[in-house]
């Protein structure tokens, strides 16, 4: 299930988006302009489809993953791939860029 996550979630919003993958980790698109989530699929492009269908531009979008029992982010995706933005890799290479989408996820999912 994909939710689009604009205020800090539940801890029953986060069981439903780590259901997918057994708890251990949630897929998501984080929108760095609307500072907004889309986290739940099995793939980080049907996160960034959700967005995109929500009004977000897709330059703003970049793939995370939330590991919620280790508060962990990670900064993998294929949608990351991106030479027009400078981004060469699956993962996020910028720190700025790495740094507020942690901060982006950390103050939407970390459920206390």
């Amino acid at each position: 299930m994909i939710l689009i996550i604009r205020e800090p979630a539940t801890k029953e919003q986060i069981n439903q988006m780590a259901e997918v993958f057994d708890g251990v980790l949630i897929k998501l698109a984080v929108d760095v302009q609307r500072k907004i989530i889309a986290g739940g699929g099995t793939l980080h492009a049907d996160c960034e489809q959700a967005l995109l269908e929500d009004g977000s531009q897709q330059d703003d979008i970049w793939g995370a993953d939330w590991y919620p029992t280790l508060k962990k982010v990670g900064f993998e995706s294929l949608i990351n791939i991106r030479p027009r933005q400078k981004n060469l890799s699956l993962e996020i290479q910028d720190l700025a860029l790495r740094a507020e989408i942690e901060t982006i996820t950390r103050s939407l999912l970390e459920v206390n």
